[in-house]
């Protein structure tokens, strides 16, 4: 009796066993996929640059308009000479690649249309319609802040800057990450009111 009860009990268990080797594949096939879409591909160069990988979320709450949201992955590498940004869905495809060179801004789109203008804020600007300070991320990303006017900079017990007013946005940084070269703030929120928008 205990040998036919243990023999079903096994044939039960190879079973479900089986059963649970099935539904586990697609499971990890979209633990995989979504680990590969976290985190974007660097960007390759030559010698030593500035480089990070992360997400980014933008929201827009133009006056008189619906609000636009977007977010994904970027990709960043900046060597000094030139500043390419990646921005990469939340599925893994380029949305867009930004190239930014001394006078003169590229972004090309995933279905090969290129805009180009002097400054990477023309350049989002003519495309969005609305500023994006990327001249100003070139810096504040470091936990630097660009040249020209600061307003109300404020460092934390480490004196690395935590906030400050620059060319009308607020920016407040943080969770920096002391990866090499330089620390780098891994949160960097910006600001703009919409008067400063015009």
């Amino acid at each position: 009796m205990i040998s036919v009860l243990d023999q079903r009990l096994r044939a039960a268990c190879g079973a479900f066993a089986r059963l649970g080797r099935l539904r586990i594949w697609p499971a990890l096939a979209l633990a995989g996929l979504l680990a590969a879409c976290a985190t974007p591909q660097r960007i390759d160069g030559p010698g030593p640059a500035f480089e990070r990988q992360g997400r980014f979320a933008v929201n827009l709450q133009p006056a008189g308009a619906a609000p636009y949201a977007a977010q994904g992955g970027f990709s960043w590498r900046d060597d000094g000479r030139l500043l390419r940004l990646d921005l990469v869905s939340p599925l893994g495809g380029i949305l867009a690649r930004i190239q930014v060179e001394s006078g003169r801004a590229m972004l090309e789109r995933a279905d090969g249309s290129r805009e180009s203008a002097p400054t990477p804020d023309e350049l989002l600007a003519l495309v969005w319609g609305h500023p994006m300070p990327v001249s100003g991320l070139r810096y504040w990303m470091r936990g630097e802040a660009a040249p020209g006017l600061v307003v109300d900079a404020r460092h934390d017990a480490q004196d690395r800057l935590t906030s400050l007013r620059q060319d009308g946005w607020e920016v407040r940084l943080s969770d920096y990450d002391g990866q090499a070269p330089g620390a780098c703030a891994c949160r960097a929120r910006t600001s703009r009111a919409c008067g400063a928008c015009n």
